[in-house]
């Protein structure tokens, strides 16, 4: 199948370009009488989906026999009503006067009445997908709804990602509407691998698994690729969930990574309001990573934020936030815990080292969030008062060694000369 599309550098996509790339995509669906799922971000992706929602909703109402929506939300919390409405930028009333034909699912990942399994990946399998990393048997398990469809199309925003180096296509469907095994696995393979070598990189082992584990699904897979640019579209590519995502990632690339010449010190990274919690909220450090120097610090700057994770919370309360290498030199300790989350654990504290029963993280993570100080101490991570953080003091100083990001979680900041631990040019 062909990817059909549109991305630009320099402008972003008008509505009727949209309308374009959807009825040509559409066309090629022959959705005439057949059962539609599509799978939609859950608040803490940046993109239009309203606007996509209205589009899609235009052009194949009276034609599909059903339009129906899961929101992906791998282990986030499941959505109200009203947050589902709010994503597509409609009403109760709208639903029910505009919008009939619709309807709108949580996925559930820790529901096993909800789930089935597709597939396993083999011992081999896995050794071979993660080049020699891991050699165990993986079950493959994912919301049992697809199979009910005859189409399940994948509307998604492409970013550069801390796990699977960048988001988008697959990744939709594991781990966004999978099962815990899968999701705890490639998790933890893109942390061993870590953060700076994965992210921003195409072709990575667990982008491998992910598009492994979406070929044994046997229902039909399309996508509909989204490029953000300020909450609009600056590309929206049409096709197979590889091939859609691939041109959207190469437009990515070039939109959503800022290469500076030299490290900075002292971040002060700013959480937008869509990251309700460190779970989300830890993009503000994956982000940013690559571009601090040794022994500098990054200040994750979100007032709004107050716990941890409301669904991982108390497994982070048992483990805190710790490197890579702390797990690793301990693993019969840990390796019980979800893979998953100590895989979070490790993103947010970065990289370091674990030598004779020390811990030498590579920066220094400050909260300065709303949440208290003795619970930062106690899970291994800095504190800072969030009322004490003035965000133009750190505007305009990059020279002395000090950058401010004022809408941090999705641009991607690199070193130009970065070593290959930091995901320099050995990585790729």
């Amino acid at each position: 199948m062909t990817t059909v599309g549109k991305g630009y550098l320099d402008r972003t996509l008008t509505e009727d370009e949209v309308q374009q790339v959807c009825a040509e995509a559409i066309e090629s669906w022959r959705p005439d009488g057949k059962r539609l799922l599509f799978v939609i971000p859950d608040h803490s992706r940046t993109c239009p989906l309203d606007v996509m929602f209205r589009v899609l909703y235009g052009l194949l109402a009276g034609r599909a026999k059903s339009l129906d929506f899961l929101v992906a939300l791998g282990t986030h919390p499941l959505l109200t009503a009203e947050q589902i409405y709010r994503r597509v930028g409609i009403t109760a009333a709208d639903h029910a006067a505009r919008y009939p034909q619709a309807r709108f699912f949580n996925h559930e990942w820790k529901n096993p009445d909800r789930l089935i399994e597709v597939g396993r990946f083999s011992r081999a399998d896995i050794r071979e997908i993660t080049d020699g990393l891991f050699e165990m048997d993986v079950s493959v398990t994912c919301n049992r709804m697809v199979l009910d469809y005859d189409l399940v199309v994948i509307i998604g925003p492409v970013f550069p990602h801390e796990v699977v180096g960048f988001s988008g296509g697959n990744k939709y469907l594991f781990p966004g509407i999978a099962g815990q095994a899968i999701i705890d696995f490639f998790h933890w393979l893109g942390a061993v691998i870590t953060n700076p070598v994965i992210i921003g990189n195409k072709w990575t082992p667990v982008r491998r698994v992910v598009d492994r584990a979406a070929a044994m699904l046997t229902v039909e897979r399309r996508a509909l690729c989204m490029v953000v640019k300020h909450h609009e579209l600056a590309g929206l590519y049409a096709g197979t969930p590889e091939d859609a995502w691939s041109a959207a990632a190469d437009l990515s690339r070039d939109l959503h990574v800022e290469y500076h010449a030299k490290p900075f010190h002292t971040v002060l990274s700013c959480a937008p309001p869509m990251y309700d919690d460190i779970w989300t909220g830890g993009k503000c450090m994956y982000k940013i990573e690559p571009v601090v120097a040794d022994g500098g610090k990054v200040i994750v700057y979100a007032p709004h934020i107050t716990e941890f994770s409301s669904v991982h919370g108390a497994i982070l309360e048992q483990i805190g936030y710790h490197t890579r290498d702390f797990f690793l030199k301990q693993w019969e300790r840990y390796k019980g815990y979800p893979w998953g989350v100590v895989a979070h654990s490790t993103h947010v504290k970065g990289i370091g080292t674990y030598e004779n029963g020390v811990e030498h993280p590579r920066v220094e993570v400050i909260l300065a969030t709303g949440i208290p100080e003795a619970a930062c101490r106690k899970l291994n991570l800095g504190y800072l008062d969030p009322r004490r953080v003035n965000v133009e003091e750190y505007d305009g100083r990059q020279a002395e060694g000090v950058l401010c990001v004022r809408r941090a979680g999705e641009v991607l900041y690199r070193w130009k000369d970065a070593p290959p631990e930091l995901g320099g040019a050995g990585t790729r």
